[in-house]
């Protein structure tokens, strides 16, 4: 069940003509959202591409729009706003001295340091209830760039780049895993971009860098890599920074960065995406967490409700249906929750979910919502199910996804299909419907972590070299 949208009210022809005169000075409205994929999980944050037509069938020639190398290594999803394509990436440059973090911003100043060992200790060491990141990956010695990319839609071509920062990462990852998993957003006047540790810029549609904030070195369990990336509502940022140190969740001033509140959390590392969204009057901020699903008051950071039942290593972003928010974890467990947005305090001992379950959850990719129905896999296997949204009763259950294993990339749902990545390359379309119904098996030949986007009759896939704009009729077929 998607959000529903406001309907457009008739206009007279002299109030049309008076806002062609003065378009320019409008704000972004909620619709110009509709028609862009300014976050990870689309228009919606639900994985639903609603008014995309993308091809059904693709491989490394054919249908193919477009393809442009992308410098580096980055797991982040782009995101796209009107002609323009937003890329994140973290290209290794060899160097002769690890040196401290460094970068010039809007202001001439360096960009903070890392704090020295014994404060990187205190902020991202041991925490309440004794909890230590694992450190099984040994950090890097030599510096990165993190960088953002602008690309043209049209063409693939680059209009511009930035060099948000050069560092030595603090920490390693996991090998699965890349410096770049965060994921921008946009909210068509400012782009956001966060690099997590290594800090949170704002730049212009035009790559001017606007402001920059340092919250600080994340301590990750098992050094696996940072991924909760920031979400923008109105002139509001909110971050998730979740780790095993001190967790909390932030909210800053859209156009300025300055801080608006703090809250602490009392989790462990987790790396999921909140949902921001609004209900009955008062927008919430929705956290998914090991201990807590919590939804906060934007306004304020306030908690306005909680529940229990989530299992570990929180990854799958919350999703809104109807008047409830879907929550899944699936590490080390199974755990589906669906809360209603009306609840209110700890409601983990009430019996006010719409529905749960406990047999099947993904671990990394974030479901689909299409419809009245929600697309979900096991753990990171290539296993699907197909639930009624407002039952969770099973149309299908654990079905093996063919020629694929392994997944990363989080499911999309657009023109009657579902559209399902392995991180081998290859691309399952199923069909929309009750039944298990394979349509295609497309192959990329190259290793894809990041999620697709389909905008119009554009299908965007980044592989862990390139980025590709497919389409039906484009490029040349197999011979």
């Amino acid at each position: 069940m998607t959000m529903m949208r406001t309907k457009r009210h008739t206009r007279t022809l002299a109030w049309a003509v008076a806002l062609l005169v003065t378009a320019t000075a409008l704000p972004v409205q909620a619709s110009d959202f509709d028609s862009n994929w300014h976050q990870w999980r689309g228009p919606n944050a639900d994985g639903l591409a609603p008014d995309a037509k993308p091809p059904l069938t693709w491989s490394a020639t054919e249908n193919v729009k477009w393809k442009v190398a992308i410098p580096g290594e980055g797991q982040a999803t782009p995101i796209i706003w009107e002609n323009k394509i937003f890329v994140a990436a973290a290209v290794h440059k060899k160097s002769e001295t690890a040196d401290a973090d460094s970068g010039d911003g809007a202001d001439g100043r360096q960009f903070s340091p890392q704090p020295p060992r014994g404060e990187q200790e205190r902020r991202g060491g041991q925490r309440r209830g004794g909890r230590r990141g694992g450190g099984r990956n040994a950090p890097p010695t030599e510096t990165y760039q993190y960088s953002l990319m602008c690309l043209d839609r049209a063409s693939g071509k680059t209009l511009w780049e930035r060099v948000a920062i050069e560092a030595v990462p603090h920490e390693g990852k996991h090998s699965t895993s890349s410096f770049a998993s965060i994921s921008p957003t946009t909210d068509g006047e400012r782009v956001y971009c966060s690099f997590g540790s290594r800090g949170v810029f704002c730049y212009s549609m035009d790559g001017e860098l606007l402001w920059k904030k340092d919250l600080g070195d994340m301590r990750i369990r098992n050094s696996f890599g940072e991924g909760s990336s920031p979400v923008v509502h109105g002139d509001a940022l909110v971050h998730l920074w979740d780790h095993e140190g001190d967790s909390f969740i932030v909210c800053l001033d859209a156009k300025s960065g300055k801080e608006r509140w703090r809250v602490e959390r009392d989790e462990p590392t987790t790396w999921n995406t909140p949902l921001v969204t609004e209900h009955d009057g008062v927008t919430h901020v929705i956290a998914n967490g090991s201990n807590r699903t919590r939804s906060y008051d934007l306004k304020t950071g306030k908690v306005i409700w909680e529940c229990g039942g989530q299992v570990s290593n929180p990854i799958p972003s919350p999703l809104r249906m109807g008047d409830h928010v879907i929550c899944m974890s699936g590490y080390r467990g199974n755990a589906i929750t669906v809360i209603p947005l009306s609840a209110r305090g700890d409601i983990t001992d009430e019996d006010k979910l719409l529905w749960s379950r406990g047999d099947a959850a993904p671990y990394v990719a974030s479901p689909v919502l299409y419809g009245d129905k929600i697309y979900f896999t096991k753990s990171r296997n290539a296993l699907i199910s197909c639930a009624d949204a407002k039952t969770g009763e099973l149309h299908y259950g654990e079905e093996r996804l063919p020629e694929i294993s392994g997944l990363y990339a989080s499911l999309l749902g657009a023109a009657g299909r579902v559209y399902v990545i392995g991180r081998s390359g290859k691309t399952i379309v199923l069909e929309h419907g009750p039944e298990f119904k394979v349509l295609a098996v497309n192959d990329l030949g190259e290793t894809v972590d990041a999620s697709p986007v389909a905008i119009g009759d554009e299908l965007y896939i980044r592989t862990e070299g390139h980025l590709y704009c497919l389409a039906e009729g484009a490029g040349k077929k197999k011979g």
